[in-house]
């Protein structure tokens, strides 16, 4: 029996190994053209821009959809990244800068209001948290590092949404059938996510109160990465009633903003 070594020498140069694989080499462009677009193409587009024949492009597409790594929208026929896409992306942020490099900015936020605060990335429909820092003699949370909750009910989650392309949010959530409750409190309805996000785009941040949790509430702001994709959200969460959400706000902003600038060294 044959071993495939963990680190083999190359034995091709990378042109010629991918002109053996060209179903790969092809998949894995279609992949980073999608993914440096700001909204989903059409597959004509596609075709023409990495000189692809259609009926491949539109084979492969095909493909990837059936795995979840894109999705096809139909009334504009056009394609987008799917959740499994999104889930490699969040392996390799877990593992990686951005919870190493979000830690300490994180606690230092805890630390100066006082509240607990944490860091979450969009992982399909959820969101998955990455660093939790608990502030002593404060409510209980569900946010444990590990714990997924669905993304429309979150303050993490709606500063990601909102900074999505809408089609990519339209594909998240399609019908009602996407909008699991938790305490009777949040949007039902994709107009009511829509109309919901639009609030959060024009402040600049989100706000989530007894959504997930009777009494409590988070602000959230998105992480964008240099080409104004959401890559994670720094959020606070309280239970106190004599707290101003506009600073606690002001102060989530100013995180996630720091957080960008570390991540683009």
């Amino acid at each position: 029996m044959s071993v495939i070594p963990d680190n083999p020498e190359p034995t091709k140069e990378p042109e010629t190994a991918a002109a053996q694989v060209p179903a790969a080499e092809n998949t894995l462009r279609i992949l980073s053209y999608l993914a440096a677009r700001p909204a989903p193409v059409a597959a004509s587009a596609i075709a023409r821009e990495l000189e692809l024949p259609r009926s491949t492009v539109y084979h492969l597409l095909t493909t990837l959809a059936a795995h979840g790594f894109v999705l096809h929208l139909r009334e504009e026929r056009r394609w987008g990244l799917g959740t499994s896409a999104f889930e490699l992306a969040g392996g390799y942020t877990r593992q990686q800068p951005l919870a190493r490099r979000g830690r300490p900015l994180v606690a230092a936020l805890s630390d100066r209001l006082g509240e607990s605060a944490h860091l979450a990335v969009m992982s399909g429909g959820d969101v998955l948290y990455i660093v939790e820092e608990r502030a002593p003699r404060r409510p209980a949370l569900v946010t444990d590092v590990g714990v997924r909750l669905p993304a429309h009910l979150t303050a993490s989650g709606r500063a990601m949404l909102a900074a999505l392309p809408r089609e990519q949010v339209r594909a998240l959530y399609p019908d009602v059938s996407a909008f699991p409750d938790r305490t009777g409190v949040g949007p039902r309805t994709p107009r009511e996510l829509r109309e919901l996000l639009l609030d959060v785009r024009a402040r600049g941040y989100a706000t989530e109160n007894s959504e997930i949790a009777e009494g409590l509430r988070s602000v959230g702001a998105a992480v964008l990465d240099a080409a104004g994709w959401p890559v994670a959200a720094v959020a606070v969460t309280w239970g106190r009633t004599d707290l101003d959400e506009e600073l606690l706000a002001a102060a989530v902003q100013e995180c996630a903003a720091m957080l960008e600038v570390r991540l683009k060294r």
